[in-house]
């Protein structure tokens, strides 16, 4: 007997398988060491390229793109790239958790920029809930008097780019666009941006760098995959919360393998962030249930 499983319910799955890879990618990024935040970027979206490209090749409809997608294929590409170099660099410069924590803003910025391109409109519970998710942001990125460090601020632009670039996928999965092609395209466009800098500014690797590299890139295109996927069943108020599995995912990572253990301010980051998200979910299911 075959179980249907609905949308809402795929986006959740989709959604959790997400934030394994990507909290595997960022491990890997940071296992890499000291190599130019360019350098990891384009082997780990090389990989997504040439893998996204040949599942194309070999599907029915192989390079086809949705009339209408060409526009947002660019706005997606273009405001993830910039995410992930953020993302990446802020992997490398702050502990692992806080990283991913600051990333994990994206579904709130998914929110607010829904509303805008798609129509979603957010509750009032919803807008209280993105202030209290960057009043939390604030604690993970601990804000001298002058100004936060400048891998916070780049970690929270990331994850604003992340999520623009989600509803932007979004967007697409409404008109019929197929999830390998705006991997495939990301993935490719991501490359290009990277590969001058990978020419003038090479650093030779060793073996396990590069083998951690291409882990990056296998994870990162598993994480592509699935969070496409995810946008593409259900809507960001439905199923961003279990999005936050992610910076657990991170800190067992970080603690496990680098001896990383989160300092009291960062606790109270992802509390007040994670506790947000999960307060929003759990009054949308009980409007659901009356």
């Amino acid at each position: 007997m075959r179980i249907k499983i609905d949308g809402k319910y795929q986006g959740i799955l989709f959604i959790i398988c997400a934030a394994f890879f990507f909290s595997l990618m960022t491990f890997f990024v940071r296992l890499s060491g000291d190599l130019p935040t360019m350098q990891k970027s384009f082997f780990r979206n090389c990989v997504a390229a040439v893998v996204s490209v040949i599942m194309l090749a070999r599907s029915e409809e192989k390079f086809k793109v949705q009339k209408g997608s060409w526009p947002f294929l660019f706005l997606r590409a273009g405001f993830g790239t910039t995410a992930l170099i953020f993302n990446f660099y802020a992997v490398d410069h702050m502990n692992l958790a806080d990283a991913n924590i600051l990333n994990k803003l994206s579904p709130f910025f998914a929110i607010l920029m829904s509303w805008m391109i798609l129509k979603e409109k957010p509750s009032k519970r919803d807008l209280a809930t993105v202030a209290v998710a960057f009043l939390g942001a604030v604690f993970v990125a601990k804000p001298t008097p002058d100004v936060a460090s400048v891998p916070a601020i780049l970690g929270i632009l990331g994850g604003f780019g992340a999520g623009v670039a989600y509803t932007f996928v979004r967007k697409m999965g409404f008109m019929g666009e197929r999830g390998g092609v705006i991997v495939a395209f990301f993935s490719l466009f991501s490359s290009l941006v990277a590969l001058p800098f990978l020419i003038f500014d090479f650093h030779p690797m060793t073996l396990a760098q590069f083998g951690a590299l291409v882990g990056a890139g296998f994870a990162g295109m598993g994480g592509q995959f699935s969070i496409t996927a995810a946008y593409t069943k259900a809507p960001a108020k439905e199923i961003s919360v279990y999005d936050y599995t992610q910076v657990i995912f991170a800190a067992v990572l970080g603690f496990v393998f680098f001896g990383q253990i989160p300092d009291w301010l960062s606790v109270v980051g992802y509390v007040t962030i994670i506790g947000a998200a999960v307060f929003r979910w759990w009054q949308g299911m009980r409007e659901e249930q009356a």
